[in-house]
């Protein structure tokens, strides 16, 4: 039987409105522990600030969803190995 992984990432409700994004990979005193506040605007919509450099929105439908985009974004990044590029000898100057 495959146990499943541990998440690397957790979303934290902090207030009824406001979520933050740990990454469990850093201890909760490291400043690298939080990776985003998100922010309630409307039932049907959040703002995120992002607490690290990652190309993602900053708004969302709900916490769950940026929470999934970060998951998401971790598992794209080693999703394929690096293309080879093939090697050539240097053309011959005429």
């Amino acid at each position: 039987m495959s146990e499943l992984p541990d998440p690397r990432f957790m979303l934290n409700r902090i207030t009824a409105s406001e979520w933050v994004i740990n990454d469990l990979r850093y201890s909760p005193n490291d400043p690298r522990h939080v990776v985003a506040c998100v922010y309630e605007l409307a039932e049907t919509e959040v703002e995120v600030t992002w607490l690290r450099d990652l190309p993602l929105a900053t708004r969302y439908g709900t916490a769950f969803e940026v929470l999934e985009d970060v998951e998401r974004m971790r598992g794209s990044s080693r999703a394929t190995r690096p293309i080879t590029i093939p090697h050539r000898p240097p053309l011959m100057a005429t």
